[in-house]
């Protein structure tokens, strides 16, 4: 008679004790690669040179597929192109580091109700990269995005594009604004003149040589090895400023570092420019599908 309620209650306890487990197991594995994406909060990170309103349409195209969506100027970027150009030369912005720039979006994230996707455009997509390799987004579109450290970029259309830009023989404390010839061949090739000055005078803005240098720097290393949520690299075959070549050896370094993880990469017919082409919302389209699949 002793021996029912002791089983029962061991019975019991070892149901209680699956429970738990399974409630444990899955609470563990939130935030490992194989997770989908439910994020609802989408963070654009803007890249060197341009100014944050190259999101505005890609930010009403998220928003209406039921996406929260911001696109933070960075600091001391606060006013449109033109606005930005006539302040030349901004100490202030001058001023502005690598680190500055993550731990800005850092504390901007920590603020969100939930990790955002980080979708980064050149400069901005290192950002994006260095951010979820932080554990700080749900998943990563980089898109035509300047190479983490660990790659060494030595493509010369690359160093041809933005060799200035680091103004290694110029005063760090006055920001780099790049010139119209250069804009047309890092931006803007194979775009009418017409178009290509339109484009430069709603987007071009004045850059911090030391936020540009930062990308040499060891803030701008990301671990390859380490596991992490899906991340989409996007290259542009026509695109001088971050070539192909270059998208692609980053991509193969997360391949060959963590073949567990998810990193796919895509190469479509598009410039430096490619926020602004006409094919915008083709890639935007691109991008929602993928989220909706991974």
């Amino acid at each position: 008679m002793t021996r029912r309620p002791l089983q029962k209650c061991l019975l019991i306890i070892s149901a209680l004790t699956l429970i738990q487990a399974t409630a444990f197991s899955q609470t563990s594995i939130i935030d490992t690669p194989m997770t989908k994406i439910q994020s609802k909060t989408i963070l654009f990170i803007t890249g060197a040179f341009v100014d944050s309103a190259c999101w505005n349409e890609w930010q009403t195209y998220f928003k209406g597929r039921g996406y929260t969506t911001i696109a933070p100027p960075w600091p001391h970027k606060d006013g449109d192109a033109a606005t930005l150009r006539s302040r030349q030369p901004d100490s202030a912005l001058a001023a502005v580091s690598l680190p500055d720039l993550i731990s800005y979006y850092t504390n901007i994230i920590q603020q969100l109700p939930e990790k955002p996707i980080l979708i980064g455009h050149s400069f901005g997509g290192l950002l994006a990269e260095i951010l979820l390799n932080k554990g700080l987004g749900a998943a990563c579109i980089a898109v035509h995005a300047v190479a983490p450290k660990n790659v060494l970029p030595y493509e010369l259309k690359f160093l041809r594009s933005n060799g200035k830009a680091l103004g290694f023989f110029t005063s760090i404390h006055k920001p780099y604004l790049i010139s119209f010839k250069k804009w047309q061949y890092a931006f803007t090739n194979g775009m009418t003149r017409e178009q290509q000055q339109d484009a430069y005078n709603n987007f071009a803005i004045p850059e911090s040589k030391k936020a540009i240098r930062g990308g040499l720097s060891s803030a701008a290393k990301v671990d390859f090895r380490k596991a992490h949520l899906p991340i989409l690299i996007l290259a542009g075959s026509k695109d001088h400023c971050i070539p192909k070549h270059l998208c692609r050896r980053v991509y193969k370094r997360y391949k060959s570092g963590n073949k567990e993880s998810v990193t796919e990469f895509v190469v479509k017919d598009r410039n430096h420019f490619v926020l602004g082409l006409p094919t915008w919302r083709e890639d935007a389209g691109f991008i929602f599908d993928w989220i909706q699949t991974h």
